[in-house]
């Protein structure tokens, strides 16, 4: 089992992670019912793209003797306005530090972002819109 979950009521769940015991609280969002207080499950979908972009981006660029220590993403997730509720689109901004590679390791790094287990999961209909920035 990768994770346990509890639905705790008023909206609110506790999510822990088997292996290691670290947890996790989601709320609805305030477009749904919710407070607002904590991560929704969608967000945790959009930010979970932007996670493992950057987390695949650093095993590729350790195995290249790159360090992307500093590195930061921000992520935005789009809902559709019509019915059936589901994300559209999700924004990613990948900022890397100011790093002395080619042009050709930028693009590497960039095409294993793109490939992220995260990003190959999600259906096609959903837009993922990323774009780094370097230094």
């Amino acid at each position: 089992m990768t994770a346990s979950l509890i639905y705790n009521g008023a909206l609110r769940c506790t999510a822990v992670h088997n292996q290691s015991g670290s947890g996790i609280e989601t709320d609805a969002p305030t477009d749904n019912r919710g407070k607002g207080e904590r991560f929704s499950p969608t967000d945790l979908t959009a930010t979970s793209l932007g996670l493992c972009l950057i987390t695949t981006m650093a095993i590729k660029a350790t195995d290249m003797g790159i360090e992307l220590a500093g590195a930061t993403v921000d992520v935005q997730k789009h809902m559709s306005k019509e019915p059936p509720r589901r994300i559209v689109k999700i924004e990613v901004w990948v900022k890397l530090p100011a790093l002395e590679i080619t042009d050709k390791d930028r693009q590497i790094l960039e095409a294993a972002g793109n490939a992220c287990p995260v990003a190959r999961s999600l259906h096609p209909d959903l837009e993922q819109v990323i774009s780094y920035q370097w230094g």
